[in-house]
């Protein structure tokens, strides 16, 4: 009963988008259509149990420098496992091979992002083009609670 890490194929991403409706209808996630998931497929990494899938997110490129962990998921009975933390980790083993130099996380949970050493940042440090980028797609935008942090790597 282990959970396997792996890159997925564009047949999971109906499974994807399935698993985070809810936190998309309520503002948690943004939403990625099925053409953006599928022209950023590599960008993610995918938890499965036993062939189910159970959890994903995704490092999201911006820079030479900077990337992004988003659209981090973790199916309500398989959380407080670790499976976020883990996911997390395989990003920025990621991050690390493509010498990117800093990864951002935008969150409510920051706990989970301070436990592996992401430190809190002003939302001002973050760059113009993710906000016009995401931000501004967002349901609570202008006014973002989210909490922003990075980690050097």
């Amino acid at each position: 009963m282990s959970i396997v890490y792996s890159k997925p194929t564009v047949v999971e991403i109906q499974q994807m988008q399935d698993m985070v409706k809810a936190d998309v209808e309520n503002g948690n996630i943004l939403l990625r259509t099925a053409d953006e998931m599928a022209t950023n497929i590599r960008s993610y990494i995918i938890a499965k149990q036993d062939d189910v899938l159970v959890g994903f997110c995704a490092l999201h490129i911006y820079s030479p420098r900077l990337a992004e962990i988003r659209s981090l998921i973790v199916s309500t009975d398989h959380r407080k496992k670790g499976i976020g933390s883990s996911l997390v980790k395989e990003c920025l083993v990621e991050g690390k091979k493509y010498n990117i130099k800093e990864v951002l996380a935008l969150t409510y949970h920051k706990e989970l992002f301070e436990h592996l050493d992401f430190k809190q940042i002003q939302k001002e440090s973050i760059p113009e083009h993710k906000i016009w980028a995401d931000c501004i797609r967002c349901k609570h935008f202008p006014i973002c609670d989210e909490i922003s942090l990075s980690i050097q790597l």
